[in-house]
């Protein structure tokens, strides 16, 4: 039996102002996330609900409301609950509805299976519109805070020492235990609840330690892994009379670390290097953006701090892009992902990398700015022809994308709209919230993009100009003939000389 669902009326009239419809602008961002999303099939979603009890709300409404609250800062479900009060925005989406904070949170639960497909789908939407066609991206990847603190975690040295402790004195509390004489045994101590404590203390360690070193035998392999292969790329290099730089790769320890640790909040989160230093408990977001549009086409989400296994996850993720969108032709990083292994991966699929070898010397000189470099031969290694564009000034100028694309986007993401730190916990989820992310972010730039660009021939600065001309026109005849009713043309002008505003046509339109 199909649910009954209570869909927000958002055409019946009202005394003042007329109609929902009156709320707001024509070109506003919640019109255009109310008709994007509406575009969305969310059969599967409404066919997911059994159809008992009281109605439930629309997806496509709830779906709505918590995208528009990602794309305006808004995330929290009980602010989602409060903005359905306070904004006319959020009170237009929702039709005058008042969804609770238990209702947002739950849908948000049950929606987060199908997000990557609405993600993908929403793109596509970009494309039929005719915002955007897939040719070069930039990938950087950003650290989030987690929803746990680091001071819940426990290290494998800290585990390792707090077992032996608690030992001990479960060993002295079952002595005293043990003595006939109660009057050896401290006021208000009762030894059946702290043996408890303890025993449920000894329970918890075990568990921890038993997850850190699960982590460790992983970390062990896939670090193996890496050493063969650059023993192997060094072998590869001495056989064809090249001496491999830098030192010898060292071999892998096994075993736990010291400071390895599990977070006891969030578990699947990880202690990572901020950017203005220090650490903290946080999953490393992966963003892949078109270069043209800033339209975020790719995201993934990793527990590894470093950035240079991600290569491969960001071209499977490419790799699942409907084909009408177009081809990704070049991917542009920095120095942190590069690898040859890497360089290898883009060119198996068809990609043309630009991954930067070191870190850019900040002040070049002249030369080294000017500098073309030398040909190099016909046969040589991906690596090589690599260096060698990027040291071109069409790769230069290619590369220096990157600065002005990915990295503005997480800056708005985190610093204009908020998002530092995930709601939910667990990898799952936070992906599934990144995803959520990154469809806002796509529907606001969609907004921005959709917008009417200046006439032909008019330039950005010309439309200012004008609009500030008529704006302090405005305001002069707001001031000085708001009493005035019988106001002949002489008089108007009169009041404009004297007032200094220049009304002739703006230079250059």
């Amino acid at each position: 039996m199909r649910a009954d669902f209570i869909l927000p009326d958002r055409d019946t009239p009202y005394l003042f102002p007329p109609s929902v419809q009156d709320w707001l602008p024509k070109e506003h961002l919640a019109r255009f996330v109310v008709d994007i999303v509406s575009q969305l099939d969310l059969s599967s979603l409404r066919n997911s609900y059994a159809g008992r009890g009281s109605k439930p709300y629309d997806p496509a409404m709830l779906l709505t409301l918590i995208v528009y609250g990602y794309a305006t800062g808004v995330s929290s479900s009980r602010k989602l609950e409060q903005a359905t009060y306070d904004s006319v925005a959020f009170r237009y989406i929702t039709g005058n509805q008042h969804p609770d904070h238990d209702t947002i949170s739950s849908f948000r639960q049950r929606f987060s299976t199908e997000v990557k497909a609405h993600f993908i789908r929403v793109l596509v939407i970009a494309n039929e519109m005719g915002l955007m066609q897939l040719g070069a991206v930039s990938l950087d990847g950003t650290k989030i805070k987690a929803n746990a603190s680091k001071h819940q975690a426990m290290s494998w040295q800290y585990a390792c020492n707090l077992e032996k402790k608690l030992q001990a004195e479960v060993e002295q509390l079952w002595l005293l235990a043990d003595q006939a004489d109660a009057s050896s045994i401290p006021d208000g101590m009762s030894i059946p609840e702290e043996l408890t404590i303890r025993e449920k203390r000894l329970e918890t360690i075990v568990e921890v330690k038993k997850k850190i070193d699960q982590r460790a035998r992983e970390r062990y392999e896939e670090d193996k892994q890496l050493y063969e292969q650059k023993v192997a790329d060094r072998e590869k290099k001495e056989k064809t009379g090249k001496k491999p730089g830098g030192k010898p790769p060292k071999a892998p320890e096994p075993g736990p670390r010291p400071k390895d640790q599990v977070n006891l909040t969030d578990e699947e989160s990880r202690i990572m290097p901020a950017s203005g230093g220090g650490f903290m408990q946080a999953y490393n977001a992966q963003a892949c953006v078109d270069i043209a549009t800033l339209l975020i086409v790719a995201c993934h989400m990793t527990r590894k701090p470093n950035d240079k296994q991600q290569i491969e996850p960001a071209i499977a993720e490419l790799a699942k892009l409907p084909g009408e969108l177009g081809e990704v032709k070049e991917v542009i990083t920095d120095a942190g992902y590069f690898s040859a292994a890497n360089v290898d991966a883009c060119e198996a699929a068809g990609i043309n990398p630009l991954i930067a070898l070191s870190r850019e010397a900040h002040n070049q000189s002249l030369e080294q700015r000017f500098r073309q470099p030398e040909p190099i031969a016909a046969d040589a290694d991906p690596v090589t022809k690599m260096k060698h564009r990027l040291q071109t000034t069409e790769g230069k100028e290619t590369y220096a994308k990157r600065k002005c694309t990915v990295e503005p986007v997480f800056g708005i993401i985190k610093s204009v709209l908020g998002h530092r730190q995930f709601l939910r916990r667990g990898l799952k989820n936070v992906q599934s919230e990144w995803n959520l992310i990154s469809m806002a972010w796509n529907l606001k730039r969609m907004h921005a993009l959709a917008k009417p660009r200046p006439k032909k021939g008019e330039s950005v600065a010309c439309k200012a100009q004008k609009g500030s001309q008529i704006g302090l026109l405005w305001r002069v005849f707001d001031t000085k003939l708001v009493f005035s009713l019988k106001m002949n043309v002489q008089a108007f002008f009169r009041i404009i000389f004297s007032t200094g505003l220049s009304i002739a046509r703006p230079t250059g339109c």
